[in-house]
């Protein structure tokens, strides 16, 4: 299939494509006589995997992990898959704080601003630094 095809079927774009063949996360297909890449539904699932681990927030280098622990006939250590997930997870767990964080002291400017005038503004006082 041409890559257009396989973009749509992942929903994803022609470049993302590119630049994960680019990085090695997903292999080169051959070519046809019009110099054409030839996509397969191989690369279509893996391009769905990388798709996948990439929507749940796992860096580059963890989905290269990834898919090389999935190509394996038999995982002898399967808690390396879960450790993974579980260090994604305080990943996750350590952005939700900082966006409670970041909740919390939007919600405080808002309330310093009860007017519709700039001048005397909490919001634009607190971002140029004089106050908080």
């Amino acid at each position: 299939m041409p890559i257009g095809v396989l973009a749509r079927e992942a929903e994803t774009k022609a470049e993302t494509i590119r630049y994960y063949e680019k990085i090695g996360l997903l292999p080169e297909p051959p070519r046809s006589e019009g110099n054409y890449r030839l996509y397969t539904q191989k690369h279509l699932n893996q391009l769905r995997f990388i798709r996948r681990t990439r929507k749940l927030g796992f860096p580059i280098e963890t989905v290269r992990s990834l898919l090389k622990l999935s190509s394996e006939t038999h995982i002898e250590h399967p808690e390396n898959v879960q450790n993974l997930a579980k260090k994604q997870l305080e990943e996750v767990e350590k952005k939700l704080t900082e966006l409670k964080a970041l909740e919390k002291s939007l919600k405080a400017l808002i309330k310093c601003c009860p007017h519709s005038k700039i001048s005397g503004c909490g919001i634009i006082d607190a971002l140029n630094g004089e106050v908080f």
